[in-house]
């Protein structure tokens, strides 16, 4: 052990530092030693310390005096092997920042309303670990976000697709429990056709559950936790930093496809950190929002009308803002009739409109899942969401000793990439990490008749390479013998 609290107020006792005080430094003598231990520069540290504590100068002295003597500890105490050199990262050049999975999302958001050229309306109820993105977006009300904080989950999301129907960027936040209350509003969602934003950051459950540890078990609730068949699209960042793409994504899809999206994260992502590149914002893609603003069918008597409900080549349907001049229409729960938008409790209608809420669904264009590694070998690791990371640190290990392993993730859960099904055929074995009970799995073994082996972990703590890297290998030793 490291008796830091006592080097600590040596250190300082030159100074006039009284010891209780001193204590409060201890953290800066075991940076120096970590620092120490991992080769790492100490003008940086002592910088941000000017920086931070400037016109504090006892303060300051105090904490450069218990880094410096950490430093001095790793150098002259004779910890042997103790020392790592620790190589700069591989990083493409550009403008660097640290950021969290909430942040990043929120700045997604940000950027998505930008690029719709749309204002963005946030109504949500804090819930951990989604509260954040709450915070996190009330600070940009510049870009044209309104941030409205509803006594309750469903009163949020009904503010927010109250927003969206008058023509804004309907987003709502929240994590599991909210999710199941919010059910309701995403059913009437689907049936007006109206673009939405669900995020839900995953935590462990059921119920109260364990607010503050990470999960991934809410995949089949954002599949088919609502009444009726209602078809959703779903999108899951697989990094902290990846959650900016994935935002802007779901936006997309919600906007250009008029449904709404469940965006699917995770404390883990919410909260892990990463360096991230900032992107060019003339290199991110315009999301291209139409509204209807004159008549689009002639009745029998060969009057102009408006009817809400005529659709496109991709099944989407017209959308006109409330106020347009002359286009009143009718929109709502009660299933309607196709075309006009009237009220229908004819059977052979409510199949054909059924019918069309999961075909429309079906003809969302998404990228294809890129396959990395040794892509034509037997065993394929299929993964999504927050297990990335993990996923490929032990397949990166077990390739280095000579095992051939393919590697897929998941960015689109709803619907499937095209080529999945391609990717999937001929391996020996899938296997599907993730943080549940086999979610994935089963969605795959219904989907692609693939005989997917699930890698469960359900302890509120994210995946390791190493516990990763040991399963994957015992299954793969099982097949040889």
């Amino acid at each position: 052990s490291v008796p830091m609290t006592s080097l600590t107020k040596e250190a300082c006792k030159e100074l006039g530092v009284k010891p209780r005080d001193a204590d409060r430094s201890k953290n800066f003598f075991a940076l120096g030693l970590v620092s120490w231990m991992y080769s790492r520069p100490v003008e940086p540290t002592m910088d941000w310390i000017d920086a931070k504590f400037g016109g504090r100068d006892l303060i300051v002295a105090a904490n450069k005096a218990a880094f410096s003597a950490g430093h001095i500890y790793g150098e002259t105490a004779e910890l042997g092997d103790q020392r790592v050199i620790v190589k700069a990262a591989p990083l493409e050049s550009g403008t660097y920042t640290n950021v969290n999975g909430n942040t990043a999302l929120s700045w997604g958001l940000v950027a998505a309303g930008q690029l719709a050229n749309l204002p963005i309306f946030l109504g949500t109820y804090p819930i951990t670990p989604a509260t954040d993105i709450l915070h996190e977006l009330a600070k940009h009300k510049s870009f044209g976000i309104t941030t409205f904080q509803a006594e309750d989950e469903i009163a949020g999301i009904g503010a927010a697709l109250g927003a969206a129907f008058g023509g804004h960027l309907g987003v709502t936040s929240t994590s599991g429990p909210g999710v199941a209350l919010k059910s309701e509003t995403m059913g009437l969602a689907l049936s007006l056709e109206i673009p939405l934003v669900i995020v839900s950051i995953q935590r462990g459950g059921p119920s109260t559950g364990l607010p503050t540890k990470t999960e991934a078990a809410d995949l089949l609730m954002a599949m088919y936790g609502r009444h009726g068949e209602s078809p959703m699209p779903i999108v899951a960042p697989r990094t902290p930093s990846d959650c900016f793409d994935a935002a802007i994504e779901a936006c997309r899809i919600a906007l250009e496809h008029r449904t709404p999206v469940m965006l699917l994260s995770d404390g883990y992502l919410a909260n892990g950190s990463e360096p991230w590149c900032l992107p060019d914002v003339d290199d991110l893609t315009p999301i291209e929002v139409t509204y209807a603003t004159e008549f689009n069918h002639k009745n029998a008597d060969g009057e102009d009308e408006y009817w809400p409900y005529l659709r496109d080549e991709k099944l989407v349907r017209s959308m006109a803002i409330p106020g347009t001049p002359d286009l009143m229409h009718r929109i709502g729960g009660i299933e309607k009739e196709d075309g006009s938008g009237n009220i229908s409790y004819d059977p052979t209608n409510h199949a054909k409109m059924v019918e069309i809420r999961a075909e429309r669904i079906r003809r969302i264009e998404v990228p294809d899942v890129e396959v990395v590694g040794d892509t034509d070998a037997d065993v394929l690791v299929l993964g999504w969401g927050s297990t990335w990371g993990a996923i490929t640190s032990a397949l990166g290990r077990l390739r280095g000793e000579g095992h051939k392993i393919a590697h897929a993730h998941l960015t689109h859960l709803n619907p499937f990439p095209a080529n999945l099904g391609e990717v999937l055929k001929g391996r020996t074995h899938v296997l599907v990490p993730e943080m549940n009970l086999g979610q994935l799995s089963l969605m795959v073994r219904a989907e692609f008749l693939v005989d997917a082996q699930s890698i469960s972990k359900v302890s509120g703590q994210p995946f390791t390479a190493g516990e990763l890297e040991t399963t994957i290998l015992e299954i793969m030793n099982e097949e040889a013998k």
